[in-house]
C-alpha cells in the first residue's frame, strides 16, 4: 500500500458507512471490538478511536441494553454525500456538463476560514486555477454547495456553473490545476495491493462471510479516498497512461463480490436487523 496501514478510526468510519447505517446506526462496544479485532485492530486502539469520534461529533455513546454508539444525525447528510462520490461517479464525467467554479474572498482577519475552504474544496476535487479561484466538474456543483452551507463557509463564497469559452488549450491546463502524479500514485497502490485478491476471487467457489469481511473493509477504506483526490475529469483531459480506469474495475469488482457477504458477517456478529429487507 502506498501509505500505513488505515487508522482504526478511518476502519471504523466504514463499518458504519456501509455496514451500520443500514442496521440501524447503532452498535455495542463489544461487537465493534470484536469486528475490528478481525482487522488486526486491538481493544484498547478501537475505544481510543471511538473516543476521537465521538469528540468530533461522529458518533453519540447511546445504551440499547449494552454500551454502544449510534451514527450522529448531524453527519448523515456526509455520509450520504460519499456514497454518490464512491459508487456513483466512477465514470468520468462528460466535458458537455461544464463545470463547476468557486470563488472566494476572505479577510485577513479572518484568514482562518482560507485555509478551510483550500482543504475542503480540495477534499472535494476541485483544482485551483488562480488564487481564490477554484474548479470542479459541474456534477461536483451540489456537493459543493452543500458543504459550503454544512460548515457555514457560503458567505465567503460565490459558485458558479460555468464553460470554458477560451483561450487556451484545457487539457493543458488542468495538468496543472490537479496534481496527476499523485493521484496515479493512488491508484497504482490501490491495483497493486488489491488486483491480486480480485483474480483470486475470479476463481469460482462461495466467499466465506468472515474473509469477505476483513478483505472489504480494508479495500474500502482505502478507495474511498480516491473519488475525492479525483475529480473525474472527462476523458479527453487526462493522460494517455491514466490509470484510474484499471483501479475501478477493481475496485467494482471487489465491492460486487464482498459487500454483501460482508453485511452478513456483520449481522452474525451484531445480531442487528437490516432495516432495508423487506417483509
Amino acid at each position: 500500500m502506498s501509505d500505513s496501514t488505515p487508522r482504526p478510526s478511518s476502519l471504523i468510519n466504514t463499518i458504519y458507512g456501509a455496514f451500520l447505517r443500514r442496521l440501524g446506526g447503532w452498535i455495542s462496544i463489544a461487537d465493534l471490538i470484536t469486528l475490528m479485532s478481525e482487522l488486526d485492530v486491538e481493544g484498547p486502539a478501537v475505544r481510543s478511536a471511538m473516543s476521537r469520534l465521538k469528540k468530533r461529533g461522529v458518533l453519540v455513546p447511546e445504551r440499547r441494553g449494552a454500551t454502544g454508539y449510534v451514527l450522529s444525525p448531524a453527519v448523515h447528510a456526509v455520509f450520504d454525500e460519499g456514497d454518490r462520490r464512491i459508487f456513483n461517479s466512477l465514470e468520468p464525467a462528460s466535458l458537455s456538463d461544464g463545470w463547476a467554479m468557486a470563488v472566494f474572498s476572505v479577510p485577513e482577519s479572518e484568514r482562518s476560514y482560507r485555509y478551510q475552504l483550500r482543504t475542503r474544496l480540495t477534499w472535494l476535487g476541485f483544482g485551483n486555477i488562480a488564487p481564490g479561484v477554484w474548479l470542479a466538474p459541474g456534477r461536483l456543483l451540489d456537493d459543493a454547495r452543500g458543504m459550503l452551507e454544512r460548515l457555514e463557509l457560503s458567505d465567503y463564497v460565490h459558485l458558479f456553473a460555468a464553460d470554458y469559452a477560451a483561450f487556451t488549450d484545457l487539457r493543458t491546463n488542468v495538468s496543472s490545476w490537479w496534481d496527476f502524479p499523485a493521484i496515479q500514485t493512488q491508484y497504482a497502490a490501490f491495483v497493486d495491493t488489491y488486483a491480486p485478491i480480485a483474480e483470486r476471487l475470479s476463481q469460482p467457489g462461495e466467499v466465506d462471510t468472515s474473509e469477505a469481511f476483513r478483505s472489504y473493509v480494508p479495500m474500502l477504506t482505502q478507495w474511498r479516498r480516491l473519488p475525492y483526490l479525483d475529480p473525474g475529469l472527462p476523458t479527453e483531459l487526462l493522460p494517455a497512461d491514466w490509470n484510474a480506469v484499471t483501479a475501478r474495475l477493481v475496485f467494482q469488482k471487489l465491492h460486487d463480490v464482498l459487500a454483501e457477504p460482508s453485511r452478513l458477517h456483520v449481522q452474525k456478529v451484531t445480531g442487528l436487523q437490516d432495516q432495508l429487507a423487506g417483509p
